[in-house]
């Protein structure tokens, strides 16, 4: 099976372009790698990490999922989620509410909020202590503020093992994060588009898409269960240096490449 994903890999990659960043692991052995160690702009991935850290807090009792936090007018952003949809605002929502816009939807005001609880340097402290070396948000002059940063993709697949080992956050808090990257009504473009529902609600993902200096990048990284709910597979694909630059939905050829390993990925997840 290693060598089925191997091949689909080289060929779909290809077919992209780009450069590919990559670790596939099953039960923790490594069966597909390539240049894991780059640093790269995370993008939205790195809403997990950003929701990591928040959890956190909630662990240790600064405040709890129901904790409210207002939607001003001032501190929504345009681009993906669900809040700049509304074309009024004045909310106050839970912490909950927040998190699961951010992991759910890739809500872009929702990481603002997050910035609002849990402060850019505390953040990045926060993802030291938990042993990333390389996974950072990128602060302002703003401390409530800051831009999403850099991670690895073996960074990004050590931080999925552990969420789904459940060593990273309390009980609690990693079934509400996985619950929420697994749900049906998540993204579906990249390596859940060609599955079952049943397969889908078996894979915790995030993607993560923008572009720089007239490049693209397609990122998605996440965690595979096998039939009795185990994790097996973790995945971190990252690529840049993609054209099709506004290209933002399933037809982006990066984001075809995941679609064509998703399946192989549940596959080996299956297999004894």
């Amino acid at each position: 099976m290693g060598t089925d994903l191997t091949t689909l890999y080289r060929e779909a990659s290809g077919a992209a372009g780009g450069r590919w960043h990559v670790l596939v692991t099953r039960h923790g052995t490594p069966v597909l790698e390539e240049d894991a160690d780059a640093v790269l702009h995370a993008y939205s991935v790195q809403k997990v990490a950003v929701a990591v850290a928040v959890l956190d807090a909630v662990d240790r009792g600064v405040f709890a999922l129901d904790h409210r936090v207002d939607v001003p007018p001032g501190i929504v952003l345009p681009g993906s989620g669900i809040y700049a949809l509304q074309t009024v605002w004045g909310d106050r929502v839970t912490v909950a509410n927040v998190l699961a816009a951010l992991l759910l939807v890739s809500d872009n005001t929702a990481v603002r909020l997050c910035g609002e609880l849990v402060p850019a340097r505390e953040i990045n402290e926060i993802l030291a202590a938990k042993g990333f070396t390389r996974t950072r948000v990128e602060p302002v002059d703003d401390p409530h503020r800051f831009f999403l940063g850099v991670t690895t993709p073996r960074e990004t697949h050590d931080l999925f093992t552990r969420l789904a080992a459940g060593t990273l956050l309390s009980a609690a808090s990693t079934a509400f994060v996985l619950g929420v990257l697994r749900a049906l009504s998540g993204y579906h473009d990249g390596v859940r588009r060609v599955m079952s529902s049943q397969d889908r609600a078996r894979v915790a993902s995030k993607y993560g898409a923008d572009w720089q200096d007239g490049f693209a990048s397609r990122h998605e990284a996440g965690v595979v269960f096998d039939e009795a709910g185990r994790p097996a597979v973790v995945f971190a694909l990252f690529a840049d240096h993609l054209g099709d630059v506004l290209n933002y939905g399933s037809t982006h050829p990066a984001v075809q490449a995941h679609a064509v390993l998703g399946p192989a990925l549940v596959r080996l997840a299956r297999t004894t």
